[in-house]
């Protein structure tokens, strides 16, 4: 009977050891965020932080360039799906959108990679006439 005990205790430990008391299935992409997009005169800032369920949460967007495509009340939405390992290297597939208040109809979409420190990938922009554009882009943890 001391034995089963013993085992279980120990099953109880492990599982509890093993569980931790840190959140990393997303990795570790929380913070603030630069945002360069080739062919284009778009760039950004912006924080995220995951959450558990892969959404982002998006805080502090501001474009860096005034244009006409989008004007005023933006809204941001994205994803991040985490693949690497949980050793501090950080790998998945990021989504990136943001839809133009004024004037409406204007959707700017980021897909890409993570890796480390850096987002690479492709962007489109699909709208009204003048908003229209597709290149690559790369953001960077600042």
């Amino acid at each position: 009977m001391k034995k089963l005990a013993v085992a279980w205790l120990v099953a109880a430990v492990l599982t509890l050891v093993g569980c931790g008391g840190n959140d990393h299935r997303h990795g570790d992409i929380n913070g603030t965020w630069t945002a360069v997009l080739s062919n284009s005169a778009f760039s950004f800032g912006t924080s995220v932080v995951v959450n558990s369920d892969g959404t982002l949460s998006i805080s502090q967007f501001s474009f860096s360039t005034n244009g006409p495509c989008f004007v005023s009340g933006e809204t941001e939405s994205g994803s991040f799906i985490f693949s690497g390992d949980f050793n501090g290297n950080v790998t998945g597939q990021f989504d990136y959108n943001v839809v133009s208040g004024s004037p409406s109809g204007n959707t700017l979409r980021l897909t890409g990679t993570v890796t480390g420190h850096t987002i690479a990938g492709n962007w489109s922009l699909t709208g009204g006439s003048g908003c229209q554009g597709s290149g690559t882009f790369t953001m960077t943890n600042t």
